[in-house]
């Protein structure tokens, strides 16, 4: 059933309950973030005391193989974890995505506030990181996880506004497109470098003996980055940042509150 609240005699009460009813508790969420983000600080910095005493810097150190698929679950772990409460947070796939994007931005900022307030790293924006291992270790600046987190958690709250208000109840197929478009833009620009040693040194086809492999090894603790794709990154933001618009735009069109249920 669909009720246009401008085709009822106007009712603030009603409307209010509505909205009060399916409104995100973002206070909660935010605890909940920060908590995470901490946390996540934290299991690095014994991670980091254990291998790096000296201070994390490139080149690599090598993890025992075991370790690494330690690391791995737990990556998996935590997006189950931002995953299930942006489930059990949502009443429809917008209100949980909006839900996801704003828990993982804010875990993603406090993370990197949480390592520099124990440790007193990065030393700048622009010190390189281990970003993620799944599927192939990503990489870069710490100002480029940065810039997705700060617009993340901005779509996040831009569309649960425009849900309660009844301004958009879902998103069309060309704005998906773009979201899906610019996020894999940014991942391979993550990826890039990790991508080139792989396929330079024909590992594809040795993918899961990858923490075993010696030669693969000798490359990874020998890899220094010195240079991030921008250049793919850039444009990557830019389709994101224009899916937002044309979603932005539609709200702003559609002045009639409509609400789905």
């Amino acid at each position: 059933m669909c009720i246009g609240f401008k085709s009822l005699p106007y009712n603030r009460k009603i409307k209010t309950k509505f909205i009060k009813m399916y409104k995100t508790n973002f206070r909660g969420l935010i605890v909940f973030a920060v908590a995470m983000g901490f946390l996540e600080a934290i299991v690095v910095v014994y991670v980091r005391e254990l291998f790096y005493p000296e201070g994390f810097a490139f080149p690599l150190k090598m993890l025992p193989p075991w370790m690494v698929g330690v690391e791995i679950i737990r990556e998996v772990c935590t997006l189950l974890m931002l995953g299930s409460v942006a489930w059990l947070s949502g009443k429809s796939f917008l209100q949980r995505l909006s839900v996801f994007l704003f828990t993982f931005g804010i875990w993603d900022i406090l993370y990197y506030i949480g390592l520099k307030m124990i440790l007193g790293w990065p030393d700048s924006l622009l010190t390189w990181d281990i970003l993620f291992l799944i599927p192939i270790t990503w990489t870069g600046p710490v100002l480029a996880p940065l810039i997705c987190s700060v617009v993340m958690v901005e779509m996040g709250l831009l569309f649960d506004q425009f849900r309660i208000t009844g301004k958009i109840q879902k998103l069309h197929w060309y704005e998906m497109t773009l979201f899906i478009l610019g996020s894999i833009l940014i991942i391979i620009s993550f990826i890039w470098d990790m991508g080139k040693i792989i396929l330079k040194g024909d590992y594809l086809s040795h993918f899961l003996s990858l923490p075993k492999n010696p030669d693969f090894l000798a490359e990874l603790t020998s890899y220094v980055p010195d240079h991030f794709q921008w250049i793919i990154f850039i444009p990557g933001m830019v389709i994101i940042l224009v899916g937002l618009t044309f979603v932005i735009r539609r709200s702003l069109q559609n002045k009639n509150v409509e609400i789905n249920f």
